[in-house]
């Protein structure tokens, strides 16, 4: 029966999104307002008056971790599809593809590769050997790193390291867009 109940949600939540990704990108805009070029595939650029915080589009259905390349942003998303939780990053000088990842290994406490120590630190890929994850400087501390660098340390602040520890475990969905 939770089988059965799990499937139809996953259909309902299906179609839900491909209704949303049909209307119009006019709809319910003045008529002067900016959409895509025609043959794009992407979406249009965000208007002055949209939300930055706001969850993208194209991240995803379910419970996951989505990371904004372009605005240095991770949002914690449930089960429902609502946002749990946003907060801006400092990104790391070696980024991850956008694609979809899976949490494959956690620390609570270790040194970082730039020799700061940090906590909650959450993995999802390498790129060329590099970790790529979520950490929290155990100094609070959240500066840009030196772009020469090969780290993939992508730092947040130590409550929002916090809360990432919580909600990413081992095989937790990780979307990144750009």
């Amino acid at each position: 029966m939770a089988g059965l109940t799990a499937a139809a949600i996953a259909a309902v939540g299906f179609l839900a999104y491909q209704a949303s990704a049909n209307v119009p990108d006019d709809l319910g805009r003045p008529a002067a307002s900016a959409s895509a070029a025609p043959g794009s595939t992407g979406s249009p650029a965000p208007s002055p008056t949209q939300d930055p915080t706001a969850l993208p589009a194209d991240s995803g259905l379910g419970e996951r971790v989505v990371y904004a390349l372009g605005a240095d942003r991770v949002w914690l998303v449930g089960a429902d599809g609502k946002v749990r939780r946003t907060f801006t990053v400092t990104p790391s000088p070696v980024e991850p593809a956008p694609g979809t990842y899976q949490v494959t290994s956690r620390n609570n406490a270790v040194t970082g590769s730039d020799g700061v120590p940090i906590e909650n630190v959450v993995l999802f890929t390498t790129v060329d050997g590099v970790p790529i994850g979520f950490s929290a400087a155990v100094d609070g501390s959240t500066p840009s790193p030196d772009p020469t660098a090969r780290t993939g340390g992508i730092r947040e602040s130590r409550e929002d390291g916090a809360a990432m520890w919580e909600f990413a475990t081992i095989g937790a969905t990780v979307v990144v867009v750009k």
